[in-house]
């Protein structure tokens, strides 16, 4: 079966016919590095993740996300702060690389730096000036939407619409209301570079057009990013790219995750109901809030809720413990099976993404190991859990290291490990029924214990059919 991707600037799914099977060209819109990573701006890298292992099982890949470090948002954190611009996107570069790793997230091929290809992004708005595309006014050089024919066609949407969903700004030097800035003017006290245009710094919408033309060429593959870039950002770049690249096609395939909202309401600081992923880690292990941006399909919202990272941490304890099972024999892998089941599995996923699908085929293999008696078996269906897993970034640790990080970042573990030191008391004292009577209330509560030669050891359970 081959790999289907929903594009949204064609409007439905299609097979992926890349342009060259042996160099795939991806790009996906970066961080803006001037403050930490909330837990929406997660899902992005974490669904391309997911897609770059999916096309790195049949080709070779060249993946690139960009870190814009020149931003009107950046400059006013520099005020408001005091400090260093590059102070301010030094840190919160690091601190977002050091997120997504927690969440596995593999670092792309390329991570181009804005500031790193000024020269490149001059060069562009030349070629768009010589080309009658773009013109200078007052220090800025805009991009004359009306030279481009197919402008809004990857958004789909009525002009006049568009204009009043981006709020742009109506300024009396511009040809047209909305004709975007590629270059603007900087002052004494603002990041500036020289430029022919006096000095100034680069438009954000021209930034991913120069640095994806620079490192990987005129036509890609995949383009992907939030779908809140669809309109104006994407739709800039394509307009851009097109004209300048003298009408060379410039995106393959569009695609477009959805957002995140919380508790059923749009994230923002204004309600109050921002979350970080590095708080989000204090509560969970990374396993688990890569498994809850999973759960819902990439193109659809998802819903973060109170019940979502206990949700996925009992879902991972559910995996991890069939996964044990397997880890105490050592009986041989029945290649053929693991295959047929590991087919299965991709099924799903070649299917535009489909990681809810993928992931109950996983459940399914639990469920079959969970009920194997047999050691081939047994052993075939993890080997195949663990292989599968491998692509959504999940189950490749050993089992008892998850159950030692999850009891570790367990809010309630003090209260259960209180209850087995009581449990431990209660059966040095003989008082077996007063043991059951914990152990049981523990069961009821979504806790197993196991007693060992070397203590009690716990972990979260979950209904077989949740």
């Amino acid at each position: 079966m081959p790999l289907q991707l929903y594009d949204t600037y064609h409007g439905e799914k299609r097979d992926f016919v890349p342009i060259d099977p042996d160099r795939v060209t991806m790009y996906v819109c970066g961080p803006t590095v001037y403050n930490y990573a909330h837990i929406g701006n997660a899902r992005p890298p974490v669904v391309f993740d997911v897609l770059a292992r999916l096309l790195r099982r049949r080709y070779n890949v060249v993946y690139a996300r960009n870190i814009t470090d020149v931003d009107d948002k950046i400059n006013q954190a520099s005020r408001d702060s005091g400090r260093d611009i590059r102070d301010i996107t030094d840190e919160y570069t690091a601190a977002y690389l050091d997120d997504m790793g927690a969440l596995g997230v593999e670092p792309p091929d390329i991570a181009p730096r804005a500031t790193e290809h000024i020269a490149e992004m001059q060069t562009m708005i030349t070629e768009l000036i010589e080309g009658g595309f773009a013109y200078a006014a007052e220090g800025h050089v805009l991009f004359n939407i009306e030279q481009f024919d197919d402008y809004g066609a990857l958004s789909g949407r009525d002009l006049r619409e568009m204009i009043a969903g981006a709020r742009v700004e109506v300024a009396p030097y511009k040809k047209h209301a909305a004709d975007f800035v590629l270059w603007k003017p900087s002052d004494d006290d603002t990041p500036g570079w020289d430029s022919p245009w006096g000095r100034g710094r680069p438009g954000w919408h021209l930034e991913c057009s120069a640095m994806i033309r620079a490192h990987l060429g005129k036509t890609i593959d995949i383009h992907g990013g939030g779908q809140d870039l669809q309109f104006p950002h994407h739709e800039n770049e394509l307009a851009q790219s097109c004209c300048a690249n003298d009408g060379a096609p410039f995106v393959n395939y569009w695609l477009h995750n959805g957002f995140l909202n919380m508790q059923s309401e749009k994230m923002s600081k204004s309600l109050g109901n921002v979350r970080l992923v590095r708080e989000l880690l204090e509560e969970a292990d990374g396993e688990a809030i890569r498994l809850a941006l999973m759960s819902a399909h990439y193109r659809q919202p998802l819903d973060w809720q109170s019940t979502t990272l206990p949700d996925a941490t009992r879902k991972l304890d559910r995996l991890y413990g069939a996964l044990q099972k397997a880890d105490e024999t050592n009986a041989s892998v029945d290649a053929a099976r693991a295959g047929k089941l590991v087919d299965g599995f991709f099924a799903e996923l070649e299917d535009d993404l489909n990681t809810p699908r993928a992931l109950a085929a996983l459940f399914n293999m639990a469920r079959a190991l969970n009920r194997s008696e047999d050691a081939t078996e047994t052993a075939t269906v993890a080997a195949a859990m663990r292989e599968s897993g491998k692509c959504i970034g999940l189950l490749q640790r050993p089992a008892e290291d998850w159950f030692a990080a999850s009891r570790a970042s367990d809010s309630d573990s003090a209260a259960i490990e209180a209850a087995i030191a009581e449990r431990a008391a209660a059966k040095a004292e003989k008082n077996y029924a007063r043991a059951d009577e914990i152990r049981d209330q523990l069961l009821a509560d979504g806790v197993q214990i196991s007693d060992g030669p070397d203590g009690t050891t716990w972990r979260r359970t979950q209904a077989e059919d949740a």
